[in-house]
């Protein structure tokens, strides 16, 4: 981490004023406010022409910290446990990301609309490089350090990356696969060590300059892709646009996660999901609000107890998998220096964890429930009445409803698809597609719903109960995995014939991949502790660690079905005790 010279001192950035600026009254011309964005966010308001994250948010909230209406909080404390920290406010946020603006920009030669995979863990640079791209159009695809070289062979070919940043760890990976990448043209590694053939961002940064005019982005040009995963196939590219993200979370940052200014928010989320975007940068910096990160590589519950009574962090939003985790300690030993409002998302929250956690801290737990592709569905929100086991009501702008194959609304107490109903036109806030694949845009559509591929139930009161997914999708400790890409993986291994992967109840993390194996003839007297230790090692090696079957199970056939999706709802059915 090469940035802690930089909290000693405050950069002085004087610059044109910031902000893209809107029309009144055909004479005055004023900055876009909060309050603008949040009616932009209820669909109230029309969206701008141009807008820019960088420019209009982050640059006013720099604005606002020099006439003293923003409280003297960092815009982003980070720490590594380790004694290590930064805290930046927004004015060097401002002055530092234009800095790697021109990095981006010069030395890299990238040029807007240019593609750049970020893979990086929970280090300052990861901000500072998101930033950047927002100030000069470049198009970010933020990845987990968990990927293999296969992983990120896909993603580089598929989206045509112009440019990777790394830190050390994915070095190899990269290395082992660059010659198969015909577009990819800039590797930059983030390190305070060099390496050959690799660009280095501490040595460039060190020389750039901090003047750098931010680009006149369109509302609707593209600003991030996220790579998620699905029944079938390799992940799909859902790409989003500067409105979308950077203005489609207001309302979420203000009623969701209850954030004002003078407030600090620790999301636990990895930096390869959108959920790092929603809670570490949009949603937050929309707010005015402090992100705090803490670097912990590996989760550990007696550090992450230990940050809460050292920081004074007053917003906390992290997996069910934490919780489930943390309830296992004694918490009435811990006194929080400032928690206030708890968070969580991603996977189902068990509703005994729920109560385990206001029994022991006296805080409420508020679920949310979401998409890559839409953002935020349904939350349980200060001020309602939280239903044990309710994932909460619809928020706005969306009217969420339960429906069926032919896109009819059912009764509350049925169960359905969860959907979105649609006006005459598409929320600026929804993705702007699948990149690349319009076949599975379209399919996201049924008449004139948004469906979301989830099962679940409504009451008559308006809450929403998660049943499970429409299609195949494992989502462990918030993880989204496709069985597909796991079997994928099973098959390659010669002691596999055939594989069927499905989710499989565990107490810690909701659900995990399990295996049902059909071994061929050669491995069938192998000792079956020693190849499943085999089996989960090679599932590591050819894709990302986390999709790794925690359970295998070796059985002599599986059943016999016409499609993978039959064959799987069968063995599921089975695991989870609904047969």
């Amino acid at each position: 981490m090469i940035f802690f010279r930089y909290q000693m001192f405050r950069f002085i950035w004087l610059a044109r004023p910031t902000g893209r600026y809107l029309h009144k009254d055909h004479q005055l011309w004023a900055p876009l406010t909060l309050a603008d964005f949040e009616a932009i966010n209820r669909c109230e308001r029309s969206l701008p022409k141009n807008f820019n994250f960088a420019g209009d948010v982050l640059d006013q909230w720099s604005q606002k910290e020099k006439t003293g209406e923003r409280p003297a909080n960092p815009a982003l404390w980070w720490v590594n446990g380790k004694g290590a920290e930064v805290k930046w406010s927004f004015e060097e946020l401002g002055s530092l990301s234009r800095k790697a603006a021109n990095v981006l920009i010069k030395p890299c030669g990238l040029k807007r609309g240019d593609r750049v995979a970020v893979i990086l863990p929970r280090i300052p640079e990861w901000w500072l490089i998101n930033v950047a791209c927002m100030r000069t159009g470049l198009v970010f695809m933020p990845g987990t350090t968990q990927l293999t070289a296969k992983d990120i062979l896909y993603r580089l070919r598929a989206s045509k990356a112009k440019c990777v940043v790394v830190s050390e760890e994915v070095v190899p990976a990269v290395e082992s696969i660059m010659s198969e990448c015909p577009d990819l043209e800039t590797k930059l590694l983030v390190s305070p060590h060099s390496q050959n053939g690799w660009l280095s961002f501490q040595e460039l940064f060190q020389s750039a300059s901090a003047e750098h005019s931010c680009v006149e982005t369109g509302s609707q040009e593209p600003m991030a892709i996220y790579f998620t995963s699905g029944t079938t196939g390799a992940p799909k590219m859902a790409q989003h646009s500067q409105s979308s993200l950077g203005i489609g979370y207001t309302l979420c940052g203000r009623y969701w996660l209850d954030l004002k200014s003078s407030d600090i928010i620790w999301n636990m989320s990895d930096t390869g999901w959108i959920k790092a975007a929603i809670g570490s940068v949009f949603s937050s910096w929309l707010q005015g609000a402090c992100v705090f990160v803490h670097r912990m590589a590996q989760f550990d519950t007696d550090t992450f107890l230990d940050t809460l009574t050292t920081y004074p962090i007053t917003t906390l939003c992290s997996a069910p998998t934490v919780y489930r985790m943390l309830v296992q300690k004694d918490l009435k030993r811990y006194k929080f220096k400032k928690l206030r409002h708890c968070l969580t998302g991603g996977e189902p929250l068990n509703p005994e964890v729920l109560e385990q956690w206001k029994a022991q801290t006296g805080l409420e737990l508020y679920e949310g429930y979401g998409q890559t592709e839409v953002g935020i569905i349904c939350a349980n929100q200060k001020g309602q009445e939280i239903k044990l086991g309710s994932m909460g009501k619809g928020v706005q702008p969306y009217d969420v409803q339960i429906i069926d194959e032919n896109g009819n609304v059912l009764p509350p107490g049925k169960e359905g698809e969860i959907a979105l109903r649609l006006q005459t036109t598409r929320p600026f806030c929804f993705f702007s597609e699948y990149v690349d694949n319009p076949e599975k845009t379209a399919a996201t559509i049924r008449r004139n719903f948004y469906v979301t591929g989830d099962r679940g139930v409504m009451d008559s009161d308006g809450y929403f109960w998660f049943v499970g997914r429409a299609d195949d999708v494992i989502i462990s400790s918030g993880y989204r995995i496709g069985p597909f890409e796991v079997e994928s993986a099973l098959i390659e291994h010669p002691a596999v014939v055939e594989s069927a992967v499905v989710s499989s109840p565990d107490p810690i993390r909701g659900e995990v991949v399990k295996a049902f194996v059909v071994l061929s003839a050669p491995f069938k007297s192998s000792n079956p502790e020693k190849l499943t230790l085999e089996l989960q090692d090679h599932v590591k090696k050819s894709t990302a660690p986390y999709k790794y079957p925690r359970k295998v199970e070796f059985v002599p056939e599986l059943p016999k079905t016409i499609t993978g999706k039959i064959k799987r709802n069968v063995l599921r059915d089975h695991e989870w005790g609904r047969t």
